[in-house]
């Protein structure tokens, strides 16, 4: 029997094929999670990549894979930045199964027009970070912890941060003020829900092997170079005291113990995952 036997959780920006939240949707559901699966399109599109488009399925794939593991699965497109459409998850998951245990807040901006110095920085990209990052994290939250105190259950709530919450990084400044702002926002809700029994923590990772480096393998033509790809991660890689980058799955094992009672003292924090390179 899983260390989640019997609880529901709602994991936001779960369809992308090698992102942190499908990952984490199966680590979640072998402990024994039903999962809320919700993703602001059905296949996963919103990642701007330079690989060609394959048959991934997004939601339903997830969802699936929830099912084959002997857990319940219900799917639903949320804009986090939309609050009517994160109450109707909210809803969905209340008709369902009568509760949420564990929200994992990883829906986030896809790399854009952002990634450039603030004197050149489009103001439309500096709200479309913001208001996915951070904006969303509060509305799924909000919306989360509401049901969690009416129903009087204990609850976790898991938001994804960055290394870039940590550390201010050069064409960066929206990805970094949201990460630091969720960074913020964890540490203010934790003090309002502890007398509810719901933790709210933060996971910091690094550079991932995931499909938001996918634009690393983008050669000057706009064609996909794996080979490229792979250099391009090697170098991140020796940057790394640990000599790696980060797997999805890393990232899922601790949002696993996060959204689990062997975390129940722990609350307010902003948990490192990056090998090493931050530590404070």
């Amino acid at each position: 029997m899983g260390c989640l036997e019997g609880k529901v959780a709602m994991v936001t920006g779960s369809g992308g094929e090698r992102g942190f939240g499908r990952a984490i949707a199966r680590r979640l559901a072998a402990e024994g999670a039903d999962l809320v699966l919700t993703d602001v399109a059905p296949a996963g599109t919103r990642v701007v990549a330079a690989k060609p488009a394959g048959g991934w399925r997004g939601l339903d794939a997830v969802a699936e894979e929830v099912r084959q593991a002997g857990r319940r699965a219900v799917t639903a497109l949320v804009d986090v930045r939309a609050a009517d459409q994160i109450q109707r998850a909210v809803d969905l998951a209340d008709r369902t199964f009568g509760r949420i245990d564990i929200l994992v807040n990883n829906a986030a901006a896809p790399p854009g027009a952002d990634r450039v110095p603030v004197v050149e920085l489009p103001e439309e990209a500096w709200h479309a970070v913001l208001e996915t990052n951070l904006t969303g994290t509060y509305l799924c939250s909000k919306a989360v912890a509401g049901l969690m105190v009416a129903r009087g259950t204990a609850g976790r709530i898991v938001n994804m941060s960055s290394n870039c919450g940590k550390v201010g990084y050069a064409r960066l400044a929206a990805y970094c003020a949201s990460k630091f702002g969720v960074i913020g926002l964890t540490q203010a809700l934790a003090m309002e829900l502890a007398p509810h029994r719901i933790t709210v923590n933060a996971i910091c990772p690094g550079s991932a092997d995931t499909d938001r480096l996918d634009f690393l393998g983008r050669r000057a033509d706009g064609r996909y170079d794996p080979a490229l790809h792979a250099r391009a991660l090697a170098d991140r890689a020796a940057q790394i005291p640990l000599g790696r980058v980060a797997s999805a799955e890393d990232v899922a094992e601790l949002a696993a113990f996060l959204g689990s009672d062997a975390s129940a003292y722990v609350t307010g924090q902003a948990i490192n995952l990056a090998g090493g390179t931050v530590m404070h």
